[in-house]
């Protein structure tokens, strides 16, 4: 199933790529923006891999109702609300703290709309996966895999500052789970399809594409991962929510050997 959905996931996007390449000139214009060298890149790479994920889990054939219903529910809708906020979002708030913030002043900026969007989608989308518990059990589980899911896609937009790094983080953490999970695979071959073009900085995914595509890997996470391995991937990704109102990602794995190798992968020359 995971194999299915990533081969239509790839075909989807591929396709989608080509159509957005015969867009008149005035309609592209609103997704452009200036990219970490000063160049011109398009944001319409976001919304394509997203739409392509969605075509890869919706044909994954032997992928429970629910769980493909739960990754449809949050790929959609947190890619929908990330699209607002790269359309109409501003600079002058950033961060948790400084949207909450700003709504605690009465002003409701587009990514505080964006992170209530996507934590109910990823509370939304968690209600929906299969349980075996009941009761306050059960609750606790939509809560920690809504937990999972929406900090997944905030997690993966923090990423998306440099070319690729983003679609190599959910690359990696798909591709474990690619062979059998539909949600997986799908966000792989639409990784795959969508890297040549934002590693050559000719587009990015943005906040559609990075919260869409990071929501349908929490999703796949909190439907595939044992207890104890869901656990362990839900404190990993709240610490570095966290830390990211701290540090700089950027700053960390550029003064990381390794880490820094890695980021440069299939990248223009610095």
């Amino acid at each position: 199933m995971g194999i299915l959905s990533a081969a239509v996931a790839a075909a989807a996007t591929a396709a989608l790529e080509r159509a957005a390449e015969k867009l008149p000139k005035e309609n592209r214009e609103p997704f452009e923006r200036t990219n970490h060298r000063g160049e011109s890149v398009t944001l319409l790479e976001g919304p394509i891999a997203v739409l392509g994920a969605l075509a890869g889990v919706a044909a994954a054939g032997k992928t429970p109702g629910k769980v493909k219903a739960a990754a449809i529910l949050a790929g959609s809708v947190s890619g929908a609300v990330g699209a607002y906020d790269d359309l109409r979002g501003t600079t002058q708030a950033k961060g948790f703290r400084g949207h909450l913030s700003a709504l605690k002043r009465g002003e409701v900026t587009s990514g505080a709309v964006k992170i209530l969007g996507v934590g109910a989608a990823g509370l939304a989308a968690a209600a929906l996966l299969p349980r075996k518990s009941t009761g306050v059990k059960a609750l606790a589980g939509v809560v920690a895999d809504g937990a999972l899911i929406a900090g997944t896609a905030n997690l993966t937009n923090l990423l998306d500052l440099r070319p690729g790094r983003a679609l190599k983080a959910v690359a990696a953490v798909n591709a474990p789970l690619a062979a059998v999970n539909g949600p997986a695979g799908a966000v792989v071959g639409a990784a795959v399809v969508s890297a040549p073009s934002d590693l050559g900085e000719r587009s990015m995914l943005g906040d559609c594409g990075a919260n869409g595509l990071g929501a349908i890997t929490g999703t796949a996470l909190a439907a595939s991962l044992p207890r104890p391995l869901k656990t362990l991937a839900l404190a990993a990704v709240v610490a570095l929510n966290l830390a990211s109102e701290k540090v700089s990602f950027t700053k960390v794995i550029a003064e990381n050997p390794v880490l820094d190798k890695i980021d440069q992968w299939g990248r223009r020359p610095r």
